[in-house]
């Protein structure tokens, strides 16, 4: 892994939009409430398919090296006239933030920030530098791999073979208007396809990706309105699973609600792909809600579950994900579940530094792995503006975080069977 040679120094943007550094301050990363100058060992190159955002109402704060303390820098230095924002990266997938964007917000009213993941952001050398950690070494998302004409074509010539299957007709527009990689690698015929299959929740997650209430900020894709029966699901994930080498088809994607609602129709669609093909790997993305409903689709053939939380803490869980009708316990029901029926398991962990490497945070998740044995944590940032999740998880911060790094360490250390990646893994040819 390539590291800067030095500290890479302060990125803001102008009115305009136009990005700039300043050498004067060297690039600081937040986590919480505290500001950090990252170490070395934390700063990689801004992965290839990344953005650079400009972050409306915050100033950033650098670190001043004369007095090894931040610093906001509160105008423009080359004219105070042209206004002055606060930068952040958006990775591109498989990277996980080590340090949030470090800023301040002009006055405590601004508007909260798009469903996005802010990671601190510098400039050395000529290029930009991020926070970060690669988490998955699997290719399968990265856009250096993309031939957007080729994905044109491939997602057109389906559409038009299959103009009947509602879904294949849904996953087009994810493909040509959203740009989602798994709905692209569905047309491209490659590595996971996604099965969206409710367009109800029982969840009212506060940074909801396909759903927000008007007035807030928006969501960043549609979601899919209507149930796709089971044969078309079916349709999809045969051909998928047939061609495909380690090929993984997952129900439980940001275009939708909660899958489990719809468990009679997921039932019914597994049992008919299982029924024209043993190859592949069939896996569920969830909030885990319902363990009776996963008990019936692990009898069905239901091979992984990703099982999403923000938090190992009831009350922190509870108050993001407000759900309407389940516990955090029948979350952690549905992980028994299926490590009885022999399943594989995974946690969809979301990461905030500052939050994940709290060392309350980190005891509980300790806790719950240490009892509940899931295989695999998938390292996903959290697409929300940082300020307006601690205020809604009402987290204390009594103690300075860990680092995500000694975090990352300290879990290999106690759990060394403990796997930890990006994306659901395949799990038979």
């Amino acid at each position: 892994m390539i590291h800067p040679e030095q500290t890479p120094s302060l990125v803001y943007a102008n009115r305009k939009g136009e990005i700039k550094d300043f050498p004067e301050l060297k690039m600081a990363g937040r986590s919480n409430r505290w500001f950090f100058k990252p170490r070395l060992s934390e700063l990689i190159p801004l992965p290839a398919g990344s953005d650079l955002f400009v972050l409306p109402g915050r100033l950033p704060i650098g670190f001043d090296p004369t007095v090894g303390e931040p610093a906001l820098l509160d105008c423009s230095p080359d004219d105070p006239a042209e206004g002055i924002q606060a930068v952040a990266a958006f990775m591109a997938p498989a990277h996980t933030a080590v340090y949030s964007a470090a800023f301040e917000k002009m006055n405590p009213d601004v508007d909260c920030l798009p469903l996005f993941a802010y990671t601190a952001v510098g400039w050395y050398d000529g290029r930009f530098w991020v926070s970060a950690f690669r988490s998955d070494p699997d290719p399968r998302q990265d856009l250096t791999d993309l031939d957007l004409g080729r994905i044109r074509k491939k997602t057109t010539a389906k559409l038009k073979k299959f103009p009947h299957n509602r879904l294949i007709q849904h996953l087009g527009k994810c493909s040509l208007t959203y740009g989602c990689p798994a709905a692209r690698n569905f047309f491209l015929g490659r590595y996971e396809a996604p099965l969206p299959s409710s367009p109800v929740c029982n969840a009212d997650c506060v940074g909801c990706i396909s759903l927000q209430p008007a007035g807030c900020c928006p969501s960043t894709q549609d979601r899919i309105k209507f149930v796709p029966r089971a044969e078309e699901i079916a349709e999809i994930a045969i051909s998928h699973l047939r061609k495909v080498k380690q090929g993984v088809v997952s129900f439980g994607q940001g275009c939708e609600g909660e899958p489990l609602l719809q468990a009679d129709t997921l039932e019914k669609s597994i049992r008919l792909i299982r029924k024209e093909t043993t190859r592949g790997t069939i896996n569920l993305n969830s909030n885990s809600s319902l363990p009776e409903a996963v008990e019936r689709l692990a009898v069905a053939g239901l091979d992984s579950i990703r099982v999403s939380i923000n938090s190992s803490r009831k009350g922190c869980h509870t108050l993001y994900y407000r759900p309407r009708g389940f516990s955090f316990k029948n979350v952690l029901e549905s992980i028994l579940v299926m490590k009885k029926a022999g399943k594989f398991v995974s946690l969809n962990y979301f990461i905030l530094p500052g939050f994940t490497d709290d060392p309350a945070e980190f005891a509980a998740l300790c806790d719950l792995v240490d009892l509940y044995r899931p295989d695999l944590i998938q390292l996903r940032n959290l697409n929300m503006d940082p300020d307006w999740y601690f205020s809604v998880v009402q987290h204390p911060a009594r103690q300075p975080p860990m680092g995500m790094l000694n975090w990352l360490a300290a879990l290999k250390k106690i759990f060394p069977d403990l796997r930890f990646g990006y994306f659901n893994p395949p799990l038979r040819d």
